[in-house]
């Protein structure tokens, strides 16, 4: 991994704002993950940064709130045996948690009327149900 990681669209945060951490990794491997550092924690300061657009920054602070440990957001990776293979996981994950979070809001819903023709039929449809199981019922046919 290695260049600025692209958000979205020309927004991408250089490489110099990213801390890796490396670390030896659980799971399959045998010997050789008793000995690699294969488990990769990708670390974005996300309150100090000046990359991102200052509403971006503003609603992604809002967003992952939840996530941040002193403005800083954390990912980590180790389900691949390869270092390499982890980093590229922890840096799509985080451009894809970023991307996500600086998204804009879903425009409201405009609320709007039902059509007076598609009530109607709704009501016909109905009543003719009602009346098909009303003629179900009833004696007589002895």
């Amino acid at each position: 991994m290695s260049g600025p990681l692209v958000i979205r669209g020309s927004v991408s945060v250089p490489e110099a704002e990213l801390q890796w951490r490396f670390s030896r990794s659980s799971g399959p491997g045998g010997q050789h993950v008793n000995t690699t550092d294969s488990q990769v924690e990708l670390r974005f300061d996300l309150a100090a940064t000046e990359a991102l657009p200052e509403v971006w920054k503003r609603r992604a602070l809002e967003r992952l709130a939840g996530r941040l440990t002193g403005g800083v957001i954390a990912v980590r990776a180790s389900e691949h045996r390869s270092q390499w293979r982890n980093r590229e996981t922890a840096a799509t994950r985080l451009a894809a948690l970023l991307a996500e979070a600086t998204a804009p809001p879903p425009k409201a819903r405009r609320a709007t009327k039902i059509p007076r023709g598609i009530n109607e039929r709704r009501l016909r449809v109905k009543k003719q149900r009602s009346q098909t199981k009303r003629g179900r019922s009833g004696g007589g046919w002895e």
